[in-house]
């Protein structure tokens, strides 16, 4: 079973990479709990198979990185990207789309929190593992007010004009 509108989203440990050390953070990783990130928070959140993937990095970040600021206009605190690759990888992908702190990029390295949503998906046979479901979703305080799944192989209902839209 998946996770639902209306649910409190499942805890867990996110991993985040900074170039630089800021504030409490040092470069990293940082482990995070997902229930104190999200507290008090509006989150507009999105989950993606890899980092570097085609889909991924052409249109489904960019999505978010161009249309942050709406997001943010519309009540929006922080704005994550989720991908069950390691933390470095998050850190570097970000790095070469110039998300510039616009987007937290948070890895899910062991697929654990995804899971723990019901939002997984096994590429096994495609060399990539247990992976993400494409997804998106705006959680507040914690609790999923929206949530938009792709099926396999799309991209058409959880970009960020979709999630814009639901605002």
């Amino acid at each position: 079973m998946s996770i639902k509108i209306g649910e409190r989203i499942s805890d867990g440990t996110l991993y985040e990479y900074y170039d630089e050390p800021s504030g409490a953070c040092a470069v990293g990783p940082n482990a995070f709990q997902v229930s104190e990130m999200a507290k008090g928070k509006t989150i507009a959140l999105f989950a993606v198979p890899g980092a570097f993937t085609p889909t991924c990095s052409e249109k489904h970040l960019p999505g978010f990185i161009e249309h942050g600021e709406a997001l943010r206009g519309k009540g929006v605190d922080e704005i994550w990207c989720i991908s069950v690759n390691d933390a470095f990888v998050m850190g570097a992908w970000g790095r070469d789309l110039n998300v510039d702190g616009r987007v937290r990029m948070l890895a899910d390295g062991s697929g654990e929190w995804v899971r723990k949503l019901g939002l997984e998906m096994d590429l096994t046979p495609r060399g990539m593992g247990v992976r993400s479901q494409r997804f998106s979703a705006l959680l507040r305080d914690g609790v999923v007010e929206q949530l938009n799944v792709e099926q396999p192989g799309k991209f058409e209902v959880s970009d960020a004009r979709s999630l814009l839209g639901q605002l």
